[in-house]
């Protein structure tokens, strides 16, 4: 390794608190890398009045001040490790890579003029979550292009924008799940400065901004974080191949990793909530579990900005810890994903029976989901063997998300189907319905509003060859659980990517119009209605079996402010009673049925009346009933008037 030292290169007297590089003012740029398994290590600068190689002092990390660099200059780092041969590298703590996961990364300012200094975020249980993948959105895929469609999100009702996730991943064709560049928002979406007009763009629409984060694995393609240090780990194993470093030797370095990644999202980006993927796959047997700390840098972070930021955790093991305090021994989570809902509805409404669907299937898994937000709660798991859970009782319900659509429940589906090419338009309503009128947080994932059809494929564009073919094999074995057909669409294929995006002209469809219609109105609905908001009033639900109905009824709140919902989730219609202690009966307020949904519109606009009255009646001693079409759910409003 050949390097030239200039006499204005200075090793760190203020070491930043962060490794990466750092503009300081004057346009001296601040370099800061831990790589333990190097015996050196420089800097070069690519461009620029400072372009040359620069010995970094070794400390805790290797470090070096150089004057002159500026915003813009791109650098990697030159390092050698005992067997002598150097390599040429990105920066493990990369803020932007403009030529991809393999090229130089580049430095950033990361001043910019926002406009939402006003902005507070939003109070948990108001959280409407619309999930999205920048590269499929909208035809461009990129973070201007998204941003261009938030106005009728805001209108439609949405109050959270979720971004699948945005770290630089290899080609310009992914989910986000192989990130590899944590800081670094992806160069072909528009960068650093892309992502913040995106935010500050929600902001000013009064839109929260969710970051799906990764801290379980890193992509297999531009992942050099092991020729740096002991990123990696033997001691446990996850889906992806080796588990990250959160408990061995030398792993506090890995662990400020991503908790400056959390606390660089709020601060530098001004995110409102993050997600972090699977934290059941992220091991530490530490006091100290760092999903615990991450919640808390985060949440710290907004806290000096004056903002309330919150952190939701996606977890499959249905374990309330998630989401209990610290006190408690918990993992202090501020809400977390819950799939017995998504499962529960689609098994009932696609008949599907496959897989983890084997755990479902009858309508009352959907009434168990509608109680609490584990149907698996400790009880017996025929799919999984063994028992599975634990109770959720006493957990306030806006700390559960719950969706009936989202990426991994469409994509991970050999021909990435939507519920709107396997149910029937009247199934269709009935599932938004549910999700909407539950009382837990919903998420809609992107087109689901308005019955998008085009598939949502899984899709990547990895350089390796060895790589795609082992994404190729992989796909054909998940899928086997699951009996679905042989002929899996090739991820690697960009026509796979290109048919994975949506297609708002469907809106011009009236059948399309009027299923957005609906969702319009089911959140217009959670809105005005204090019962419905998650948490503020206590729920109850009524089951009568498959057998016997297949109905079921959920009570929000109490008193003249009670809300029925009643959802018939068979084939055939269904005579439901309605609670005989309402004086003066129930006023419907919205019903899936309606012509103006795309129904036939065959019920009445008051129960417990006479047909043609304008004033209700009471009928003592005898339940009012209401018949609800085949696949449809109604909701009503105690009406206390008349005697």
């Amino acid at each position: 390794m050949s390097i030239v030292v200039p006499s204005d290169a200075a090793p760190a007297t203020d070491t930043p608190r962060e490794r990466g590089a750092h503009l300081l003012p004057g346009g001296a740029v601040h370099f800061s890398v831990w790589a333990p398994h190097a015996n050196d290590v420089a800097v070069r600068i690519h461009d620029g009045p400072a372009a040359g190689d620069y010995v970094l002092t070794r400390g805790v990390a290797f470090e070096a001040t150089i004057p002159g660099v500026g915003a813009g200059a791109d650098y990697s780092f030159l390092i050698r490790d005992a067997d002598g041969v150097p390599r040429e590298l990105p920066d493990p703590a990369s803020r932007w890579q403009p030529a991809g996961v393999h090229g130089p990364s580049r430095v950033v300012d990361p001043a910019f003029a926002w406009t939402d200094g006003a902005w507070r975020g939003l109070d948990l249980p108001d959280y409407v979550v619309y999930e999205l993948h920048v590269g499929t959105f909208t035809e461009a895929g990129t973070f201007d292009a998204a941003a261009a469609e938030l106005p009728r999100l805001r209108e439609l009702g949405i109050t959270a924008v979720e971004l699948m996730p945005v770290a630089e991943f290899p080609g310009g064709r992914n989910w986000g799940y192989d990130g590899v560049h944590l800081f670094a928002p992806q160069s072909t979406y528009g960068g650093p400065d892309g992502l913040r007009r995106f935010v500050d763009a929600a902001h000013g629409l009064g839109l929260a901004v969710v970051l799906d984060v990764v801290y379980n694995h890193l992509g297999p393609e531009g992942n050099y974080l092991e020729a740096f240090g002991p990123y990696f780990t033997d001691r446990h194993r996850t889906p992806w191949g080796r588990a990250i470093n959160y408990d061995g030797p030398d792993s506090d370095e890995v662990r400020r990793r991503v908790v400056e990644n959390a606390r660089y999202w709020v601060r530098d980006f001004h995110m409102d909530a993050l997600r972090l993927d699977a934290v059941h796959g992220i091991f530490d047997l530490g006091a100290s579990p760092i999903v615990r700390e991450i919640g808390e840098a985060a949440r710290a972070a907004g806290r000096e900005a004056g903002r309330r930021v919150v952190v939701f955790a996606e977890s499959d093991q249905n374990d309330p810890r998630t989401v209990r305090d610290a006190a408690e021994g918990g993992l202090a989570m501020d809400a977390q994903w819950a799939d017995d809902f998504h499962h529960a509805v689609h098994a009932a409404l696609t008949g599907e029976r496959t897989g983890y669907y084997a755990d479902f299937g009858d309508v009352g898994r959907i009434a168990a989901a509608l109680r609490e937000p584990f149907v698996y709660d400790g009880r017996y798991s025929p799919f999984r063997r063994r028992r599975h859970g634990a109770p959720s009782v006493g957990v306030p319900r806006e700390r559960f998300l719950v969706s009936v659509q989202n990426h991994d429940q469409v994509g991970n589906r050999a021909n990435g189907e939507r519920l709107s090419v396997l149910l029937d338009r009247d199934q269709l309503r009935l599932a938004a319905a549910l999700l909407l009128l539950s009382p837990y947080l919903p998420l809609l994932f992107m087109g689901e509003e308005y019955g998008e059809t085009n598939p949502f494929l899984y899709f990547v564009s990895h350089e390796d060859p060895k790589i795609v073919e082992a994404v190729r094999r992989g796909r054909r074995e998940e899928f086997a659980a699951f009996a679905w057909s042989d002929e899996v669409p090739d991820p690697q294929a960009e026509e796979t990517f290109r048919r994975s995006r949506l297609d708002r002209a469907k809106l011009a469809d009236p059948r399309h119009a009027a299923l957005e219609q609906l969702h319009r109105d089911l959140l217009a609905l959670r809105r005005e209605e204090p019962a419905l908001r998650p948490g503020a009033a206590p729920h109850r639900v009524t089951h009568l079996g498959d057998d016997g109905g297949g109905w079921i009824t959920l009570q929000r709140g109490e008193g003249d402010d009670a809300l029925l919902a009643i959802f018939n989730c068979s084939a055939v219609e269904r005579s439901v009673p309605l609670p005989a202690s309402a004086a003066g009966g129930w006023t419907l307020r919205l019903s899936t049925d309606a012509t103006g949904y795309g129904g036939e519109g065959r019920l009445t606009a008051r129960i417990g009346h006479d047909a043609d009255a304008t004033e209700p009646r009471r009928l003592p001693g005898r339940e009012a009933a209401v018949t609800l079409p085949a696949w449809s759910a109604a909701l009503y409003q105690r009406d206390s008037r008349g005697t």
